[in-house]
């Protein structure tokens, strides 16, 4: 892993370059992408299955629901526990974000409304083995009410994954592809024809997101390849640190740990447990490749350094494993996610904490939130205009028309005004 010293000015300068090479793509080529979301717009399901053969060695892309039942009866029951009680906390932390539409009346008697409506049909995607990705989407949209679900969800090794299967049983989801990667995305769109589509996944899934927006929906953010940033101090366990880093580095090679502190013997040590750990781990060829790509150590000079630098990174998850916490989350504005003190690992909120962990990457946490209720409202402005209102508002609504010189505006206003 490369180590930054930023107590060098212009080595932040480099970090930020560093940053963009992942950010923009440069080391995963998606080229394909585009020419996959033509084809499939305009054969459909030909197109659909002949890439699903080619990238999934897949076959079979509609389940039957006797398949369904079949393979969420081979679920160990203690998954099935651990499902209801993730289910359960996700459920009521996410209800508590409903909100209530608006009604002001003025002194005219003119109404003016903001309407929360549910967004009429949406596409799931969840890679494989995730159910717990797919209790983070399902959940929210079922609050919302949202009338259409289509989950998107590829087979492993032939087979459909029970715990993703119950999980879609439990939430309503009665319509299921198994189908991949920007394939998923492609027929979501164009074959399935949803309104929005949200859900993480892997560089092409979000290329593929990015290809269709406008199309349909989705996510203010990126939900991209998976990102921790964990700040540390010489107060900090490093066990902490390192099971931090290589648990986020898991997830797979375009993944990224960053280590931020002011302590080079935390970088010392840290490295040396990461070491120790990657004898034992059983995807150790994953979590390596991922710290030698993107992995970083930062030095920092100061406590407003390190809140910059986390700020420029706007990390998908970040970790403040610290006692004196507060001084860093008054300053850090720019992160998806944030657990503090050192019973908070990002590993738990990616199960049963609550919050949800479909947050932005790539940068994205610069100017979007994490999945919550709103991604599945639209907002609908509605106003209805007394006799009295539109003599008041209209005089000066057409003072500004006409100095846009759009005389027709003023001309509709006038329409409904007495004295005209």
């Amino acid at each position: 892993m490369r180590i930054i010293n930023c107590k060098i000015t212009k080595n932040i300068k480099n970090l930020q370059s560093i940053l963009n090479v992942r950010r923009d793509g440069r080391n995963i080529n998606t080229s394909i992408v585009p020419r996959i979301l033509k084809n499939i717009k305009s054969t459909k399901n030909i197109a659909v299955r002949r890439y699903e053969r080619k990238f999934g060695n897949n076959n079979k892309i509609k389940p039957s629901v006797i398949e369904i039942k079949k393979s969420i009866k081979k679920l160990d029951p203690e998954i099935k526990k651990a499902i209801d009680f993730a289910y359960t906390r996700i459920f009521k932390f996410h209800k508590l974000q409903k909100t209530k539409n608006i009604k002001y009346l003025d002194k005219y008697s003119n109404i003016i409304e903001h309407k929360y409506v549910p967004i009429n049909s949406l596409g799931i995607y969840i890679p494989a083995n995730l159910p717990s990705s797919l209790l983070m989407n399902a959940i929210p949209a079922k609050i919302a009410q949202v009338k259409r679900i289509v989950l998107a969800n590829p087979r492993t090794n032939g087979q459909l994954n029970p715990a993703v299967m119950y999980v879609a049983k439990k939430c309503g989801i009665k319509e299921i592809i198994n189908v991949s990667g920007a394939q998923a995305i492609g027929s979501l769109a164009y074959v399935q024809k949803v309104d929005k589509i949200v859900g993480p996944g892997s560089d092409y899934v979000a290329r593929a997101k990015k290809e269709v927006f406008g199309t349909v929906g989705i996510e203010g953010m990126i939900a991209g390849p998976s990102e921790v940033t964990v700040i540390a101090d010489k107060s900090t366990n490093v066990d902490q640190v390192a099971t931090s880093m290589i648990a986020q580095s898991e997830h797979g090679e375009n993944s990224q740990s960053i280590l931020v502190t002011k302590d080079l013997n935390i970088i010392k040590k840290t490295k040396k447990k990461i070491d120790e750990y990657l004898k034992y781990s059983e995807r150790k060829n994953i979590i390596k490749k991922s710290l030698k790509r993107n992995g970083i150590f930062i030095l920092a000079k100061s406590h407003n350094q390190i809140c910059d630098i986390v700020n420029i990174i706007a990390p998908e998850h970040l970790e403040i494993i610290l006692k004196k916490y507060n001084k860093y989350l008054d300053k850090i504005y720019n992160a998806g996610s944030i657990g503090v003190g050192e019973y908070s690992p990002v590993a738990a909120s990616d199960y049963n904490v609550g919050t949800n962990h479909t947050l932005g990457t790539l940068g994205s946490s610069k100017f979007a939130s994490g999945l919550n209720l709103n991604d599945f409202y639209k907002k609908i402005s509605i106003f209805k205009l007394s006799k009295k209102g539109i003599e008041v508002i209209g005089k000066k609504a057409i003072t500004l028309a006409d100095y846009e010189k759009l005389p027709s505006h003023s001309l509709s206003i006038k329409s409904r005004m007495k004295n005209n």
